[in-house]
C-alpha cells in the first residue's frame, strides 16, 4: 500500500490527499504513449463545460477560444491503462481511503488542457455527474504533467466533503441546460487550495468535495486522466455511466437483496 494511517485521517478531514510515485517513470512512459495514440485517433476536442460560469472566469476572446480535449473510458483502448487503472498498490490505497475491502472501477477520463486557453473548470462537485447514494465513492487524477497555478492544477475547498451533496445550477438565466456548477458568488476559486503534483502522482478526492482550476496559460498541454472507484454497494442514482457495471479491482462483488446476476446483453 502506497499510503499510511495518517493520510487516511488527512483525507477523511479535508476530502482529498496527493498520493507521490504511483507510477515509475518507465510506467509513465508507456502510459504516455497510449495516451498519444488515443489522442490522435479517439479523442474529442469541443467546447467543453456550458454554462453563465464561462464569462465569470474568462474574457471574451478567452471563452471563445477556450477548448477542452477528453475522452471517456481509457482503459478500453489501452493494455497500459487498464493495467494502470487497477494497479495493485493504488487499488489497496483506495481500499483504505474507502474503507471498504471491494473497489470497483466506475470509469476513467481524459481531461487535456490544450496551451494558452486550456479550459477552466468551475467550483463543483463530482457527484453532480454521477449521483451516488453515500460518499463510499473517490475520484483519482493521474497526473501525466507537472501541474502548478499557470497550468491550471487541481483546487480544493478544504472539508466541504463533510457537507454532503449539494445542489447544482444545471440551467442558464435564459432557461438552457448546461453543465452542472456551483454558483460562482458563493463558491470562489480563491477561496480553494492548491494541490500540485509531478508527473507519476495521483491525487484523489472524496465525490463530494468541491473542486475546481484555472485556465492553462503556458504554451504546453496539461493532462489529466480522471479514474473513479466506488464501493461496489454503493448504488448510483443518477448520471454517467448509471447502471452499467465495471470490472471489481480489488475484493469482490457482494449480492445486494435480490440483486440479479449480472448480464453480457446489451441495455437498449
Amino acid at each position: 500500500m502506497l499510503i499510511t494511517n495518517d493520510d487516511v485521517a488527512f483525507f477523511r478531514e479535508v476530502g482529498y490527499l496527493r498520493i507521490s510515485n504511483v507510477y515509475t517513470p518507465s510506467e509513465m512512459d508507456e502510459l504516455e504513449r497510449g495516451l498519444d495514440f488515443m489522442m490522435e485517433e479517439w479523442a474529442i476536442t469541443e467546447i467543453g463545460w456550458t454554462g453563465p460560469w464561462r464569462k465569470e472566469y474568462m474574457d471574451e476572446e478567452t471563452e471563445r477560444k477556450s477548448r477542452l480535449t477528453s475522452l471517456h473510458d481509457l482503459h478500453f483502448y489501452s493494455e497500459a491503462w487498464m493495467r494502470a487503472v487497477s494497479k495493485r498498490e493504488l487499488v489497496d490505497s483506495i481500499s483504505a481511503l474507502l474503507g471498504s475491502p471491494n473497489v470497483e472501477l466506475h470509469h476513467s477520463t481524459l481531461h487535456a488542457k490544450p496551451p494558452e486557453s486550456g479550459h477552466p473548470f468551475p467550483m463543483h462537485q463530482d457527484n453532480a455527474f454521477y449521483e451516488h447514494e453515500n460518499d463510499r465513492y473517490l475520484d483519482v487524477l493521474v497526473h501525466l504533467d507537472d501541474t502548478c497555478h499557470a497550468n491550471g492544477e487541481i483546487r480544493f475547498l478544504r472539508g466541504s466533503h463533510a457537507g454532503g451533496a449539494l445542489p447544482h445550477i444545471t440551467v442558464t438565466p435564459e432557461g438552457e441546460a448546461c453543465t452542472p456548477h456551483l454558483d460562482t458568488g458563493a463558491y470562489k476559486l480563491e477561496d480553494t487550495t492548491p494541490v500540485s503534483a509531478k508527473r507519476g502522482d495521483v491525487v484523489c478526492f472524496n465525490i463530494f468535495t468541491v473542486h475546481g482550476s484555472y485556465i492553462n496559460t503556458t504554451n504546453a498541454v496539461r493532462r489529466l486522466v480522471r479514474v473513479g472507484y466506488r464501493d461496489p454497494l454503493n448504488r448510483q442514482l443518477s448520471g454517467q455511466s448509471i447502471g452499467r457495471p465495471n470490472i471489481i479491482v480489488k475484493g469482490q462483488r457482494p449480492r445486494a437483496g435480490e440483486t440479479a446476476p449480472l448480464t453480457n446483453e446489451a441495455v437498449v
